[in-house]
């Protein structure tokens, strides 16, 4: 596998404008973090490919993603809660396992078959999460069913894998590929590896015994509503070969962020919950379980409507998540579809966004 890295993007291949302005705009941050606390903790239910199945999600506050120290993605606010200076050692990060664990004996009646790991960056990257922590986490979470580790492609190797694998928890390994489209993702993400090495990483992972879980993200800035559908549709066929799970995230704009700094400033909307049902009924048939979870829908800042049939129709995209069928849709409406479909029509990316 090639293996790209933040340190070749960033001389002379187009991103160090980018770059420039998202260490500006992080610099604003005042916010302290605990190293001993997770960012974040939840117990939910997802839908896999095995149903649906009770998950206990834990954030770890690391020192951050290494890209993100570099400028890093258009939309990423979740290096903003790092802690500060760079590095979370092993014993504070063991300390944030065991209060998610405490978090799930106080709030579940028995532990979680799925597990689910996320840090601002790469739980995989032993700058984040050191190999004596992977180890013990993968001790830690043996018993489980199944467990899911975030990602960039970089850190996908069997040595990183194995701590899991070799233990006969079934893993999957979580990629923000974020789009297939390689000017995309350099250009609206701000991401430096391309499609070919999220391929050999799902590869990688597919040979090791591992499976694959693919992010996708509609409406990076700096394209109009109907670019982002249709590179969504696009991204999703596309990546289904390779990923028996994709989800497609709408852009939430994150505090300290390019998109942020767009927004109010009237150069980015997000996406429309009626492009996210427009996705969904296109990609039903793809050759993976495609999901997607509105987070903030219906507020200024996450995917929204007209304010009136938002919260109707994120709980049509909840049902279709479950049931994997479109109809789903058939059941929603609103006169807003209209404005959405104007939307689709006319907004330009050089000129947008026609309606907030």
């Amino acid at each position: 596998m090639s293996q790209p890295s933040p340190e070749g993007r960033e001389q002379g291949r187009g991103t160090a404008a980018h770059n420039a302005v998202m260490r500006e705009l992080r610099a604003q941050k005042d916010e302290t973090y605990d190293p001993t606390e997770p960012t974040r903790v939840w117990l939910d239910e997802d839908t896999t490919p095995d149903g649906v199945v009770r998950s206990l999600t834990i954030v770890l506050n690391t020192g951050g993603c290494r890209w993100a120290r570099a400028g890093g993605c258009t939309m990423c606010g979740y290096v903003a809660e790092s802690v500060e200076g760079g590095e979370v050692g092993h014993a504070a990060l063991m300390n944030q396992i065991e209060a998610a664990r405490a978090h799930e004996r106080e709030n579940a009646a028995s532990p979680a078959p799925l597990v689910k790991i996320y840090t601002s960056g790469s739980v995989l990257d032993e700058r984040e999460v050191p190999p004596e922590t992977r180890s013990a986490i993968a001790e830690t979470f043996a018993d489980r069913d199944r467990i899911v580790l975030e990602t960039l492609p970089d850190f996908v190797t069997e040595d990183r894998l194995a701590d899991f694998l070799d233990r006969g928890l079934a893993t999957d390994v979580a990629i923000g590929l974020e789009t297939a489209t390689d000017r995309v993702r350099h250009d609206c993400v701000n991401k430096y590896f391309d499609f070919a090495d999220f391929v050999d990483a799902s590869e990688t992972a597919r040979s090791l015994g591992a499976g694959v879980k693919a992010y996708l993200l509609l409406k990076p800035p700096f394209l109009a509503e109907s670019e982002a559908v249709e590179d969504m549709v696009s991204s999703v066929e596309r990546t289904a070969p390779y990923a028996h799970t994709i989800s497609m995230n709408p852009t939430t704009v994150h505090k300290y962020t390019m998109v942020d700094h767009l927004h109010f400033r009237d150069g980015y909307r997000p996406p429309w919950l009626w492009s996210v049902v427009a996705v969904l009924r296109r990609t039903a048939d793809a050759d993976a379980l495609v999901l997607s979870d509105p987070v903030g829908h219906g507020s200024d800042r996450g995917p929204h409507n007209c304010g009136e049939c938002d919260d109707r129709v994120a709980t049509a995209i909840e049902d279709f998540n479950r049931r994997q069928e479109p109809s789903v849709f058939d059941e929603v409406s609103c006169p807003c579809e209209t404005t959405w479909e104007t939307v689709m029509e006319r907004e330009t990316a050089y000129n947008q966004p026609l309606v907030r």
